[in-house]
Order: structure tokens, then sequence, then C-alpha cells
């Protein structure tokens, strides 16, 4: 089994659109803090939504460099039932790395809101100007990506 950096950016987003849960990566005065968040992806720009205050709006305002990772699929595989380090998951993962831009735009909030929203239904939604105006966006803008998939079958010339 091998590990293969996945490097086509359409099959990236494709992992990215398969979840419905993404790791934001926050770290300040070198204390790392993890939340899982709901996301959509808008291009180069990773949308996310939250309360406005808490441990997490604090911590980008302080550095607004985050991580934002996904992971794809949990099958245990391995080469040989007996030998424990031939054991793997199965996965595909993403790691996105950029800056925090905090969006206070109501029309552009609004349109943040149905996009989050796309990546789980293809309902139409509406929201109410309070649910808008006291909600906190913030779009991660696409610094470095990279992606890879774990557990991949080896490719040889007779079995490519």
């Amino acid at each position: 089994m091998r590990t293969l950096f996945i490097k086509n950016r359409e099959d990236i987003d494709e992992v990215i659109r398969s979840c419905k849960t993404c790791y934001l990566a926050m770290s300040v005065n070198d204390m790392p803090y993890v939340l899982p968040m709901n996301f959509a992806l808008d291009g180069n720009v990773v949308i996310l939504h939250s309360a406005t205050e808490g441990r997490m709006w604090e911590s980008i305002k302080k550095n607004r460099q985050v991580c934002i990772n996904w992971t794809l699929g949990e099958d245990l595989a391995w080469q040989d039932v007996s030998v424990g380090c031939s054991y793997r998951v199965k996965s595909k993962s993403v790691i996105v790395e950029g800056k925090v831009e905090f969006i206070e735009d109501f029309d552009e909030k609004y349109r943040c809101l149905n996009l989050i929203m796309k990546q789980y239904s293809d309902r139409e939604f509406k929201f109410g100007t309070p649910a808008v105006k006291n909600v906190g966006i913030i779009k991660v803008h696409i610094e470095n990506i990279t992606a890879k998939e774990f557990g991949a079958k080896a490719v040889t010339p007779w079995n490519s």
C-alpha cells in the first residue's frame, strides 16, 4: 500500500466537497486549538461561520494564519493480517494553509451562508436579518493546498 499525492485540483476539490466536516486549526502563543466546522469551498477560499465570540474568534483575531483539514474514508486495510505495521486506514486527506478575512458586509455574509448551505442541501434557504447580522463569517484564503491518498494499491506493470 502506498501514500500518493493528489495533484489535480479538481480531484482535491472533490475530496473536500465529499466531506461534511472540516477541522480548523489555530494557534495563539504556541497553544494549538482545533475545532470541527461546517464549511463551503468557493474557488480559492474556504468559508466558515460561527458565533462572533469565544475561543475560536479570539484566537483568529490574534493570529489570522490557520490550517484546515478534511479527511475522507475510514476503511481499514492491511497487506498481511498478522503484521501490525502493514495495517493502514484507506483515506484521502486535504490540508489547506491560509489567512483569515473577516466578513462584515451584509450581502456578502448572506451569499456566504447560502454557499455553506449548498454544501449540505440542494434546497433554497432564506436567512433573517438578525441572523445574518449576528453570525460571524470568515473566509480563509488558500495560500497552500496539499492532498494525499493513504493506503492506495501499489501501481506495478502487471496491475496498473
